[in-house]
């Protein structure tokens, strides 16, 4: 294929050719899949149901575990469809539209979980201060931000990448349309605009780490000054959550990244793709309630009203 106009589809990679795989695969990311969508969806319906969670860091919870929805809805349905029916194409558009809409979640999440950090530094360091920085109109403009960072973000690199002439086949060594893969197909010099894309965008990625870093090392100097010490175990256990979240995210991204390309190979790429595109938004919610009593307790109360709103629409779809 010459070039990308040329193109009308792509070819993802299957994680194997043997039936009997595919199925165990499509049932694999069903669980997957269905455990995330439970856990974020508790998560989401008690503290909007709860008012006693109708704080700033409940908030960015909420919003955390909507972006947490979409990124696993973007990548895991399609792979799940072509093990089911035994195919390996997407479309050109479908495949743009997975770059956006991926790019457009991990990067709200990216910028939300630099907030939370905030959250965490402004509640210990400036208790005082807390409801004043941190009011209800401060905190939707916070998350509007996120979400507008993450569309600006998924916007020009979406543009940007499927701009570029792709002169070196349709298939993408990936279960989904990851833009390091696509960018691989690119024509020999024609990525450049791309590359000088990331790496603005790196300075900005670098910018919130460092936020981020720096709001913990401040957190933790004024845990440690705490005479109690169960003063300090409650002020970490509001901060240990997020920690592990931030984690979690960042060191499966880096190293998906930054990996050397001697040791690269189609499993290990699907391996750690895997690990920084599905794993999180399913560990996240458990991450988040293991330590949390007041989150647990609430999610108690919004099972049966969840089990019980269902049956009755059942009950009237049956009528």
């Amino acid at each position: 294929m010459s070039n990308s106009s040329s193109i009308t589809q792509f070819l993802l990679l299957a994680f194997t050719h043997t039936r009997e795989l595919q199925l165990l695969h499509f049932w694999l990311f069903l669980g997957i899949y269905l455990a995330a969508l439970l856990g974020n969806g508790l998560i989401i319906t008690a503290i909007a149901c709860d008012h006693h969670l109708h704080t700033p860091m409940y908030f960015f919870l909420l919003n955390l575990s909507l972006l947490d929805l979409g990124s696993i809805s973007t990548t895991v349905p399609k792979s799940m469809v072509n093990s089911l029916w035994n195919t390996k194409t997407i479309s050109y558009s479908d495949c743009a539209a997975q770059v956006f809409l991926y790019l457009f979640w991990i990067g709200g999440e990216y910028f939300l979980l630099t907030v939370m950090a905030y959250d965490r530094y402004v509640a210990i360091c400036k208790p005082l201060h807390y409801g004043t920085l941190l009011g209800s109109r401060a905190c939707v403009h916070m998350a509007a931000a996120a979400w507008g960072s993450g569309f600006l973000h998924a916007l020009l690199h979406t543009a940007s990448t499927f701009s570029i002439p792709l002169c070196q086949g349709n298939t993408i060594n990936q279960f989904f349309c990851e833009l390091p893969q696509i960018l691989k197909l690119s024509c020999s010099d024609s990525y450049l605009t791309e590359l000088g894309l990331t790496m603005f965008s790196a300075f900005f990625v670098l910018g919130c780490f460092v936020f981020i870093v720096v709001s913990y090392v401040q957190i933790f100097r004024a845990v440690l000054r705490i005479p109690s010490e169960q003063g300090r175990h409650k002020a970490f256990s509001t901060c240990l959550p997020h920690l592990a979240v931030v984690s979690l995210f960042l060191s499966t991204a880096l190293f998906a990244g930054l990996k050397p390309r001697s040791i690269s190979s189609l499993s290990l790429d699907l391996v750690v793709t895997f690990l920084y595109s599905v794993v999180p938004p399913v560990a996240n919610p458990l991450l988040y309630s293991m330590r949390n009593k007041d989150l647990k307790e609430a999610i108690r109360k919004a099972i049966p009203r969840t089990f019980f709103s269902n049956r009755k629409v059942l009950i009237m779809l049956q009528i």
